[in-house]
């Protein structure tokens, strides 16, 4: 009997430290959720206008672009496929929908029967949410041609795809608690409901302001036009798919990394105003010198280096990112700040797809900038000789002096007198390494020692 109940235990025990484990790895799991989760909610934080609490809210934005795309098929009728069958397809096909817009970045709005809608740049505000929503348009496209051809092969087909497109202000409703919900007005919806309707089958008809903002990306042809009451005609055009530049061999259908740069430089804007509001807002009052001055000037001046010293499309990215990010770690710590902004790089750049190459160079260039500098390359020379531009500069001076007042705050200088011979000093042994900045500054810089040793007594 002893034995029995022993062995019963040992049973259990097991069975408990089974059940113990499998707990531990589902919290484990949810854990990583979790941390997942609050990444997203604090990116959406940075990037989103507040989203007012509660019910019946409205929000206004000036730049969104509405899709619609209307997937017909009730009205065709194929031997051994019930309505049941149809409708769970229908279900296939907007789950996929919803998919690609999330892909994208794009709200899904509603479903109206077998209508999709959804809208970019709702409810983070971006630049690039024309573009997005016209490669989610192709992608809709692409993805039912392909479900058609694999679910019935060449014995006809059920659904059809007619898509609208139009970008414009947009006021949405907001509702919902734990998850909020758009409902968008006006007439940028109105327009791109009727666009869908003018629409032909696999057509993607997009208005002239969305043409506008996407044109240098995507094969558009004129379509015609559409009668807007009492503002005249709304051009149309017909996405035909990308430009051969930007597509895997030229075939308009897959983009190539062209593309993703190109795109990268205008997304560039999205990622530099969340990053400039980050400092204006988390940087410590004694930061007289490296605030968003600083960094406004070190971006322009990368650029302007850049393209002097040859550099391609993507180097500019590397470089514009890298500058942008370059002194962001002072939010949380002046000392090692470069280390800080290039680990905040890591965090933020996947996000916008950035790829792990690009990154390390990326956090390579930002680590360039810590003195004294010591470039290993090209980019690494360009950023030092940019975010040390002010030593040949007209206003040195009272640069310099912002400088000393923000080192004076933290007590790692007391004394202007010193720090006008320690100015002299570094000045004196230090040398621009590109062309383009030794033809610009090093001719100031003799005067700019002739100028700080009038400052020294003593």
């Amino acid at each position: 009997m002893i034995s029995i109940n022993i062995d019963e235990l040992v049973k259990r025990i097991a069975k408990l430290a089974r059940q113990n484990q499998e707990l531990e790895g589902r919290i484990k799991k949810l854990v990583k959720q979790n941390e997942k989760l609050a990444d997203e909610i604090e990116k959406l934080k940075v990037h989103s206008p507040e989203v007012p609490e509660g019910t019946g809210k409205s929000m206004k934005f000036n730049m969104a672009t509405v899709l619609f795309a209307d997937i017909h098929g009730f009205s065709k009728v194929i031997e051994g496929i019930d309505s049941v069958s149809v409708m769970d397809e229908l279900d296939e096909i907007f789950y996929e929908f919803e998919s690609i817009s999330e892909k994208y970045k794009i709200e899904k709005i509603k479903t109206i029967g077998d209508t999709f809608m959804c809208a970019g740049g709702i409810p983070v505000k971006n630049i690039t949410n024309p573009i997005d929503v016209v490669m989610a348009a192709m992608e809709m496209r692409n993805y039912l041609e392909k479900y058609e051809s694999e679910k019935r092969g060449g014995l006809g087909r059920i659904w059809d795809l007619k898509t609208g497109i139009h970008t414009g202000p947009v006021t949405a409703s907001v509702s919902g608690k734990k998850k909020i919900n758009y409902d968008i007005k006006g007439d940028t919806v109105h327009n791109a409901s009727r666009l869908e309707a003018l629409s032909e089958n696999g057509s993607i008809l997009i208005s002239v302001m969305t043409y506008e903002l996407v044109k240098e990306f995507f094969d558009c042809e004129y379509y015609g036009k559409l009668p807007v009451k009492y503002k005249g005609d709304l051009q149309i055009y017909r996405v035909k798919g990308l430009n051969p530049e930007f597509s895997v061999d030229g075939r308009g259908v897959i983009l190539n990394g062209s593309f993703r740069i190109k795109f990268g430089l205008i997304q560039f804007t999205d990622i530099q105003e969340m990053i400039l509001d980050k400092l204006e807002k988390e940087l410590p009052g004694y930061v007289f010198y490296h605030n968003v001055k600083h960094t406004v000037d070190v971006v322009t001046e990368v650029e302007l280096i850049g393209w002097a010293e040859g550099c391609t499309d993507e180097e500019i990215l590397l470089l514009k990112t890298a500058a942008l990010f370059h002194d962001s770690g002072i939010t949380l710590s002046f000392d090692n700040h470069e280390l800080l902004g290039a680990e905040y790089a890591r965090k933020i750049l996947p996000g916008y797809n950035y790829s792990p190459e690009q990154i390390e160079k990326i956090c390579s260039i930002i680590m360039a900038t810590k003195l004294p500098p010591k470039p290993a390359t090209m980019l690494e020379e360009i950023i030092c000789d940019s975010d040390l531009d002010y030593l040949g500069r007209s206003d040195f001076i009272p640069v310099s002096n912002t400088l000393f007042e923000e080192l004076k705050a933290q007590n790692k200088m007391k004394d202007l007198n010193e720090w006008n011979k320690m100015q002299v000093k570094f000045i004196s042994g230090h040398q621009y390494f590109t062309k383009t900045a030794r033809s610009l500054r090093e001719v100031n810089k003799q005067l700019q020692i002739e100028r700080i040793e009038s400052l020294i007594t003593g």
